[in-house]
Order: C-alpha cells, then sequence, then structure tokens
C-alpha cells in the first residue's frame, strides 16, 4: 500500500500522526453508538472517532451526527451499496490510513469492547506493532455469554490457530490496535473475507507481513442493547472463507 500523501495534503497528515483513530462499524446501533464514542473520546485526547455504518435503517449515522455536529473528532462515513463486518473494517483502515493517522484502533460498537481497556492497548503498542484486546490469556474473560456461543468461539479459535499456523490466543476478536507501519506493509487486496471470518484472516495476513504482536486482557460484555449480527449462515460461509485462506497458506499462493 501507498504510504504517499495527495498533493497539498502533506500539513494535514503530518497533524494527524501522532493521533489515533477509532473504527467503529455500524448497522443498526443508534442507541449504543452515540454514548460509547463520547467515551472513547473521554479517554484520551489523542483519539478520534470514524463511524463506518453501512447505511442503518435506524438512523445510527445520523444520531452520530447529530450528537457530534461541532466536534471535528468525530466522524461518519455511510456505505450506500456495501455490507458486512470484514469491508467495513478495511473502509475504516484505509481513511484512517489516507488521512495520515499513525495509529488505528478497530472495536466492537455494541459496548461489548470497553472504552476503559483503551490504555492497555496503546501502551502495547509502544513496543508492539499491534495489540489485541484478549478474551483469552490470563486477565481476559467474557461476560454474559451462553456456553454454547462459547465453545463456538472456542472452537472457532482453534480452527484459526491450526489452519492459518497462529500462535495469539484470540484470534477472532475485534478489540484491536495497529500502528500505521504495519497497515503500509498488509495487502488489502488479497483478503478474502467480506464478513466474520475477516478478523481471523486479517490477523493472518499482519503476521505473515511481519507483524510483533501481543495481546492484554480485556473483559468481553454480552450486548445490552440490540441483538447480535451473526448467524449460522454467516458462521458457515466464515468457516468457509477460512479453509480457503487457509489452502491458500499450505501451497503458498496468498
Amino acid at each position: 500500500m501507498s504510504d504517499v500523501p495527495a498533493e497539498g495534503a502533506a500539513p494535514v497528515l503530518a497533524a494527524r500522526a501522532d493521533r489515533i483513530q477509532v473504527v467503529l462499524c455500524t448497522y443498526n446501533e443508534r442507541e449504543n453508538v452515540p454514548d460509547l464514542a463520547a467515551a472513547i473520546l473521554a479517554v484520551d485526547d489523542r483519539l478520534d472517532v470514524l463511524v463506518v455504518d453501512d447505511d442503518s435503517p435506524d438512523g445510527t449515522a445520523a444520531a452520530v451526527e447529530e450528537r457530534f455536529t461541532e466536534n471535528p473528532r468525530v466522524s461518519v462515513s455511510v456505505r450506500q451499496h456495501e455490507r458486512g463486518l470484514g469491508s467495513a473494517t478495511l473502509a475504516g483502515l484505509r481513511a484512517a490510513l489516507a488521512d495520515g493517522y499513525g495509529a488505528v484502533v478497530t472495536m466492537d460498537a455494541d459496548w461489548s469492547h470497553h472504552p476503559r481497556h483503551l490504555p492497555a492497548l496503546l501502551a502495547v503498542l509502544e513496543t508492539h506493532e499491534m495489540a489485541i484486546g484478549s478474551r483469552y490469556v490470563p486477565g481476559g474473560a467474557i461476560e454474559g455469554w451462553p456456553l454454547k456461543r462459547l465453545v463456538m468461539s472456542r472452537a472457532i479459535n482453534i480452527y484459526s490457530r491450526a489452519l492459518l499456523g497462529l500462535t495469539q490466543r484470540d484470534c477472532s476478536g475485534a478489540y484491536r490496535a495497529f500502528r500505521r507501519e504495519l497497515l503500509n506493509r498488509v495487502d488489502f487486496e488479497a483478503i478474502r473475507s467480506t464478513g466474520y471470518s475477516f478478523m481471523e484472516e486479517f490477523l493472518y495476513r499482519c503476521v505473515a507481513a511481519g507483524a510483533t504482536v501481543a495481546e492484554t486482557p480485556v473483559t468481553f460484555t454480552d450486548r445490552a442493547i440490540g441483538h447480535s449480527k451473526i448467524n449460522g449462515r454467516e458462521a458457515i460461509a466464515a468457516l468457509w472463507t477460512l479453509g480457503g485462506v487457509g489452502r491458500d497458506r499450505l501451497f503458498r499462493r496468498g
């Protein structure tokens, strides 16, 4: 990926080099995102928030714009013709790089990832290129999940580690932080996943790009408002996509 700014953009990019963009991908999160964005801004003066919204029918984008109409630290991008967590996350990462941010954080938009863990993730970036807010290292936890979902999550992590040669404990969580230098080395065009397999594949792509990665414990809390977007069809599609990435790895095609 190119790190060359557009003509005339250099002063703006330089001004953001010490800032951190937090990307929130949303679909029908009107009741969660405005308060979450405000809580994120309160954690650290270097943090800005980008909401990448898949044209939510509940008016998520409008609610954020109304709340932060005079606050330049919060911006909204509405995608009219695309859907999916993976492609939305990529859109957010591309935007953060284009705008010159020195680091990027991704996190769920439903309060499952609490902003209180952000200082720990950012501290990891002082010595590593990628930080994972991990449910599965000592000190990490999950609150509010039924046993079935816990088993499924553990299973997908075991599957991903075996298939993709990963050593991290939490391969599927979205609470992550990245240095700009790492993101500039990742081949976004090679990524297959558009949905819920994106997190595992993107971790694999980062590791393949030579990322130094560390995990820090977080407590994941099941959403209190709204409904999970993942379903059986999404889960099967994720397994299928990861299988393709694993085959490419085995035969060194990607």
